[in-house]
C-alpha cells in the first residue's frame, strides 16, 4: 500500500491518493469499508491525509464509482451506469425509479421520464450527480408496459374524445381516437388503456377497454372504484362454467373418510345480510365438567383442487372484496353461497378444530379433523345478542348502547326454530368466550375496537343515513373462537422443539409499534393529560396502550387518540417467516377460518391435510411469494372499500351544502385541516388556501397549524364548527370552511 507524507518525507497529492482509493477498492470488490479500516488500509495517519481521503470519498460516490452504505460505510458500485427497474410515477413530476437489484428509489426528473408510467419496466442511464443534490436518472428505453387501466368519464367531441381522469399519476387527460371509443358517449364512465405516448405529444392516446355506465349512476360508480384498483368487477364466464359443473352432494364414501358430527348442535351467527357462511360452532358437554367445542370451517380445499381454473381465478382475486353496496366474491357465487357455505338444515363438509374446554376455557385437549356438519339453525348477531341482554349475561358497555335491551324479537326466519331452544348453549359459549377474552388481554393484547361507519342505502344505491356498526358481545363470541382455532392450527405446525425446523406455513404476522410512533404519541396524549411508557417489554407496552385507550373511552378526544394510536400500529401481513403477532399477543397466528373469502386460508388448509398425511414441508419460497401476494391484494381491497365509503359520505353531504356540524380535526397536513364531523363521521378537509386570516404554518411534530401573526393554533383532537362548503365526486372529495359563529 502507498504510504503517507509522515512515513516518506513527501505529503501525499490527490491524485496519488486517488490511485490508491480505486486500487483499494478495484481489489475489493465485495468489500464494504468504513473510514477507519481506509485509513489504516492506506496507513493515512496525519490529519490532511484525513481530511483529502474523505474528500476523494465524497466524489468518487458523486461519480457512482462507489457507493456509500449507512453509517459512513463504502463498496465498489458493480452495478454501473445503466439499470433496468420499474418506473414510479408521481403527480408532483418528482418520478421515480426502483432498480431491480434494490436498493434506494432514484429521482426521474418529469424532463428525463420520456413519458413512462407508472408500474413501467425501464432502463435508465444514471446521471452525473452534483454535490449536494440527489442521484438522479434518465429514462432511456421502455422495456415493458404496465397494464394499468386509467377509469374517468368520456368527454366526445365531433372527431375525438378525451377521457377525464382523476388519477393524480396523470397530469393530462388521455386523447382516444373516435375509432377507439368501443360506443362510448360524452358522460360515460369508461375503463382506458393507453396505447401510445408520442415523445413530443402533451396527451397520452388510448383506447376504451370497457364502458362502465353512465356517470353518477351508482353501478357505474362503483365499478369504477374496483377498476380504477385494478380489481375486477365481472366473473370470467370459463371459471363461472366450471363452478356450474361441480357436484353440491356428499357421498357415503366421503362421509365415512370423516368425523361425523352431523347429530351435534351447531349453528352459524353471521351478519343479517351475508350469504356466504365459512364458519359454525357446535358444543355439546362431554361429562366432568367438560364441554366440547367445535370451530367448524367450510371445507373449501375439497372442492377448489390447486392449479384448478377456480384456483387460478381465487389465487388472482386472493380475497372477497366488500364495497358500501356489495360484495365482490373471491370464488364463484354457486361455490361461496351454496356448495361451501355451511347453510342450516344441510349436510356439508367442514374442516373443524375441536376443543374440549373446561368452565375456566382451558384447553384440556383438541384435534384436527375433516368433518361432516348439519348446521341446525343460522342466527343473526341481532338475535344472539338480544337473548344475551334479555337474560342478563351481556357486558355493561353493551346495555349503554342504543336499543332494545329486553326482548328478543321475532327470528329472521318465520321457518327457523326459537332462538330459546339454542339459549343455554350460546350462554355458554359466550361465558367461555369472555374468559378467551380476558386470558388474551392479561398477556398483552391490545384492545382496539373501533366502530365502523356504514350506509342505509335504498335500491338505486343512494344513500339515505349513516349507521355505525359496533362489536357488542356476539360478534366477539364468534371472534374469540375464531381467534383459538387459527392460534392452535399456527401452534401445531409453527410450536416445535429447538433442534427441529418447522414446517413451511403461511402465518398472520404483526409487528412491533414503531418506537419513533409510540414516543410521539406520549408526546401527543401529555396535552390531553394522558400518560404512556414507550419503553420496557413489549406486555407493558401494550399494557401502557390498553390503559390509553380504556381511559379514553367515552370521551370527547376518544376517536383522535385512537386514531393517533392505530398511525402506531405496523400493518399486518402474511409471511412464511414467523415473528409472532403483537396485536393479538400470540406467538404462532394464522389464517385458517375464512377460506371461502380469503386465499391464504385456502393455503393453510391445504397445507394441513399435507402434512397430517405424512407430507413433506411445501417450499418455502413458493409460498413467501403467494403471502407476498396476498398481502398486497388484501391492501388494495381495502383501499378500494375506503374509497367507496368515502364516494358515498360526499354523496350523501352533497345533499347538505351550507348546513352547520359540529366536528373534530382528524387530521393535520401542510395543505390543510381534515374535519371528522361528529353526528356521521363523514370527514372533508379546510383547505389551508382558505384560512386567510393568518399566514399558517405545519408543525408535523405537534400536529398543529399555526398562525405567525396572530399565533392561532389548529391541532388534531379540536372541536370545531364547519360548514359543508363543496362536494365533489369524481374526486371523492369534501370541503369544509368554518361557520361564522
Amino acid at each position: 500500500m502507498g504510504k503517507t507524507g509522515k512515513k516518506s518525507g513527501k505529503r501525499l497529492r490527490k491524485k496519488q491518493l486517488a490511485e490508491l482509493l480505486m486500487d483499494l477498492f478495484k481489489k475489493n470488490p465485495s468489500e464494504i469499508f468504513d473510514t477507519k479500516r481506509i485509513f489504516h488500509e492506506l496507513r493515512l495517519e496525519t490529519h490532511p491525509a484525513k481530511l483529502l481521503c474523505m474528500d476523494l470519498l465524497e466524489d468518487m460516490t458523486l461519480d457512482d464509482y462507489i457507493t456509500e452504505k449507512p453509517k459512513s460505510k463504502y463498496q465498489l458500485n458493480t452495478k454501473g451506469h445503466v439499470l433496468e427497474g420499474t418506473f414510479v410515477r408521481k403527480a408532483n413530476g418528482k418520478n421515480s425509479f426502483i432498480p431491480d437489484e434494490g436498493g434506494e428509489p432514484v429521482l426521474v426528473a418529469e424532463r428525463n421520464s420520456a413519458h413512462a408510467m407508472n408500474g413501467d419496466r425501464v432502463r435508465v442511464t444514471m446521471l452525473a450527480r452534483r454535490r449536494n443534490h440527489v442521484r438522479e436518472a434518465e429514462v432511456t428505453d421502455i422495456l415493458e408496459r404496465s397494464k394499468k387501466m386509467f377509469v374517468g368519464t368520456l368527454k366526445v367531441n365531433k372527431d375525438f374524445a378525451f377521457l377525464l381522469t382523476e388519477d393524480r399519476t396523470l397530469a393530462n387527460d388521455i386523447f382516444i381516437p373516435k375509432n377507439a371509443l368501443k360506443g362510448g358517449k360524452s358522460g360515460d364512465k369508461a375503463v382506458v388503456r393507453i396505447t401510445e405516448w408520442p415523445e413530443n405529444v402533451k396527451n397520452p392516446i388510448g383506447q376504451v377497454v370497457d364502458i362502465l355506465g353512465t356517470s353518477g349512476e351508482n353501478n357505474a360508480e362503483m365499478h369504477a372504484i374496483l377498476a380504477e384498483f385494478g380489481l375486477p368487477y365481472t366473473y370470467p364466464k370459463s371459471v363461472e362454467d366450471a363452478a356450474a359443473k361441480m357436484e353440491p352432494g356428499i357421498t357415503k364414501d366421503e362421509i365415512a373418510r370423516r368425523e361425523d358430527m352431523r347429530d351435534v348442535t351447531t349453528f352459524t351467527i353471521d351478519p343479517r345480510d351475508a350469504k356466504d357462511f365459512d364458519d359454525a360452532l357446535s358444543i355439546r358437554q362431554t361429562g366432568n365438567g367438560l364441554w366440547e367445542v367445535g370451530v367448524h370451517i367450510a371445507d373449501v380445499s375439497h372442492y377448489v383442487t390447486e392449479g384448478s381454473i377456480i384456483d387460478k381465478e381465487a389465487l388472482k382475486r386472493a380475497t372477497s372484496v366488500y364495497l358500501v353496496d356489495r360484495t365482490i366474491p373471491m370464488l364463484p357465487e354457486r361455490l361461496c353461497n351454496f356448495i361451501c357455505s355451511l347453510r342450516p338444515n344441510e349436510e356439508k363438509l367442514a374442516y373443524s378444530v375441536i376443543f374440549t374446554l373446561d368452565d375456566k376455557a382451558n384447553i384440556r385437549n383438541w384435534h384436527l379433523a375433516h368433518t361432516v356438519i348439519k348446521s341446525d339453525r343460522r342466527f343473526t348477531y341481532e338475535e344472539v345478542q338480544a337473548l344475551f341482554e334479555q337474560r342478563g349475561e351481556a357486558s355493561p358497555e353493551d346495555y349503554k348502547a342504543p336499543g332494545d335491551h329486553n326482548a328478543i324479537g321475532a327470528p329472521d326466519n318465520e321457518n327457523a326454530l326459537p332462538v330459546e331452544q339454542f339459549a343455554d348453549e350460546l350462554l355458554i359459549l359466550n361465558r367461555l368466550a369472555k374468559q378467551l377474552r380476558a386470558k388474551r388481554f392479561a398477556n398483552g393484547a391490545i384492545d382496539f375496537d373501533r366502530c365502523e361507519v356504514r350506509f342505509e342505502i335504498d335500491e338505486k344505491g343512494k344513500p339515505l343515513s349513516v349507521y355505525f356498526k359496533v362489536g357488542k358481545d356476539a360478534n366477539k363470541l364468534v371472534e374469540e373462537f375464531m381467534l383459538l382455532a387459527n392460534r392452535t392450527v399456527a401452534e401445531s405446525i409453527g410450536k416445535v422443539p429447538k433442534n427441529k425446523k418447522a414446517k413451511t406455513l403461511p402465518y398472520r404476522i404483526h409487528d412491533l409499534p414503531d418506537q419513533e410512533k409510540l414516543i410521539k404519541l406520549s408526546d401527543f396524549i401529555v396535552k390531553f393529560g394522558y400518560k404512556l411508557k414507550t419503553a420496557g417489554s413489549k406486555t407493558e407496552v401494550s399494557r401502557g396502550l390498553n390503559k390509553l385507550l380504556h381511559d379514553v373511552r367515552g370521551k370527547k378526544e376518544q376517536n383522535v387518540i385512537e386514531l393517533v394510536s392505530l398511525r402506531t400500529m405496523m400493518k399486518a401481513r402474511y409471511s412464511t417467516q414467523n415473528i409472532g403477532h403483537y396485536g393479538l399477543a400470540f406467538d404462532y397466528y394464522t389464517h385458517f377460518t375464512s377460506p371461502i373469502r380469503r386465499y391464504p386460508d385456502l393455503m393453510v388448509h391445504r397445507l394441513l391435510t399435507r402434512y397430517a398425511e405424512g407430507g413433506r414441508s411445501a417450499s418455502r419460497d413458493k409460498y413467501e411469494e403467494l403471502c407476498e401476494h396476498s398481502s398486497e391484494m388484501e391492501q388494495i381491497a381495502a383501499n378500494a372499500e375506503r374509497a367507496s365509503i368515502k364516494y358515498k359520505q360526499v354523496e350523501f353531504m352533497s345533499e347538505r351544502l351550507g348546513e352547520v356540524f359540529e366536528g373534530t380535526i382528524s387530521g393535520v397536513t401542510e395543505f390543510g385541516l381534515y374535519v371528522e364531523i361528529n353526528e356521521n363521521k363523514c370527514e372533508g378537509m379546510i383547505p389551508l388556501r382558505d384560512l386567510d386570516d393568518d399566514y399558517y404554518e405545519f408543525d408535523e411534530r405537534n400536529y398543529c397549524l399555526w398562525g405567525r401573526k396572530f399565533h392561532h393554533r389548529y391541532s388534531l383532537g379540536d372541536a370545531v364548527k364547519i360548514k359543508v362548503a363543496r362536494a365533489n365526486l369524481e374526486k371523492k372529495q369534501l370541503d369544509f370552511a368554518f361557520a361564522k359563529e
